[in-house]
């Protein structure tokens, strides 16, 4: 089930769009330019794991890496934000978001996954 996001009032969505669009830019133009894109935490399990999958199935990939757990985190808020998503990694396939690590490992175990990059 599916929550719709309640009406923002303008300046909210102007004061959202602007909180640290420089990352969000930055992110936004790696998952433009490369089929697969992880962006992770360091030190992080989840982001280890999700990078371990890709390189298992042979699937290129470009990461990211924003900070640590204590480190970075009111940064992290944006991409948070942008993607509408609470943990990292954040992986995006040909552009989509997909979610984190466990749903990369749904998507590989259905087989989907390569559906999705065309092989």
């Amino acid at each position: 089930m599916s929550r719709p996001s309640p009406p923002s009032h303008p300046a909210v969505v102007a004061a959202r769009a602007a909180y640290h669009a420089d990352l969000v830019e930055e992110v936004a133009a790696a998952v433009e330019t490369h089929d697969v894109v992880v962006v992770g935490v360091a030190g992080l399990l989840p982001g280890k794991r999700a990078r371990r999958m890709l390189e298992e199935q042979k699937i290129p990939y470009h990461y990211l890496e924003y900070g640590s757990y204590l480190r970075g985190w009111r940064r992290r808020l944006a991409l948070k934000i942008w993607a509408g998503w609470p943990t990292f990694p954040l992986i995006f396939i040909k552009g989509t978001f997909i979610g984190g690590a466990s749903d990369l490992k749904k998507l590989i175990h259905s087989g989907e996954l390569k559906t999705l990059l065309g092989r």
